[in-house]
């Protein structure tokens, strides 16, 4: 049995005729069309359900309407409430830092307006958020914007967040220069310090490599870790200088400085969804670019 056949039974069984049915179904459907579907309906079960011309259900239509009935009847309650549920429920994948520095204030102000909304938040690198938008496993993303997106993927600019280097605060670093010297074998620069750094396939990792490239600085990573916060374990504990970023109202890790990295390019931080943004996921946003606002004004 065609299961679009048995939904327009269904109507036609419950306003009494095809012309009614017609009028009141929650979709648009030509007349001859609903006809010539329940023919077929009945040529494959091989029984006749109504009588047309007065309507009336035959015994074997009475049947299959009580068994379609409770299904049917419920559709739009389900629809109701699962649209229901999920319009406030906010699913959000950002960076570690991100969640635990700048998160916590934003999502107290939203549940101060809308008590009933519901949080899944997901720590993730910047690499994996593409594929989680366009396998609509979130709804939205903070994170950093560089280069172009997917298909049907559109982004916000939030802020913009300055480079730098993470390094021992009691050493004699003071800037980038204090850490480089004339490479013999080309007409570039070397560190005098190891690196600890994302790998080049992050895109962070890929920003810094980029950036030291177009400089003639040819300074790579001598330990690879997957997050910031590890950067400035390892760093803290004699490994060398570290990548990190300027990030608003987070000071570095006990034992370390920042070493802005003055005329390079700055990291584009911004929200990255896809289609439309549903009520409770504009609102999230709306709030988001208020706080960058207010991070911005305080530098």
């Amino acid at each position: 049995m065609n299961i679009h056949h048995l939904e327009l039974f269904y109507f036609v069984a419950k306003y009494e005729g095809i012309t009614a049915a017609v009028r009141k179904m929650p979709y648009g459907i030509q007349q001859p069309a609903v006809s010539g579907q329940i023919l077929q309906l009945e040529r494959d079960l091989g029984v006749k359900l109504f009588n047309r011309r007065p309507f009336a259900l035959t015994p074997a239509g009475n049947e299959l309407y009580d068994f379609l009935y409770p299904f049917f009847s419920r559709l739009g309650d389900m629809e109701a409430c699962l649209k229901g549920e999920e319009s406030r429920h906010l699913r959000i994948a950002a960076s570690a830092s991100a969640i635990r520095n700048h998160f916590p204030d934003l999502l107290v102000e939203m549940r101060r307006e809308e008590p009933d909304v519901r949080f899944t938040l997901r720590e993730v690198q910047p690499s994996d958020i593409h594929g989680l938008l366009l396998n609509q496993q979130i709804d939205l993303a903070i994170s950093i914007i560089y280069g172009r997106h997917m298909e049907g993927l559109q982004s916000v600019e939030l802020l913009k967040v300055p480079l730098v280097l993470l390094v021992p605060e009691e050493g004699k670093i003071r800037r980038l220069s204090d850490m480089l010297e004339d490479d013999p074998y080309s007409k570039g620069k070397i560190s005098k310090y190891p690196l600890v750094g994302l790998p080049p396939h992050e895109i962070l990792g890929r920003i810094f490599t980029e950036a030291f490239d177009e400089r003639g600085i040819d300074m790579v990573p001598s330990m690879e870790v997957d997050s910031l916060e590890l950067i400035g374990d390892y760093v803290v504990r004699g490994f060398g200088v570290g990548m990190g970023v300027d990030i608003p109202e987070k000071e570095p890790p006990e034992g370390l400085r920042k070493i802005r990295l003055t005329g390079f390019p700055p990291v584009v931080v911004g929200a990255i969804y896809q289609g439309s943004l549903k009520p409770v996921a504009r609102d999230f946003l709306a709030l988001a670019r208020k706080r960058a606002r207010t991070l911005i004004k305080r530098r």
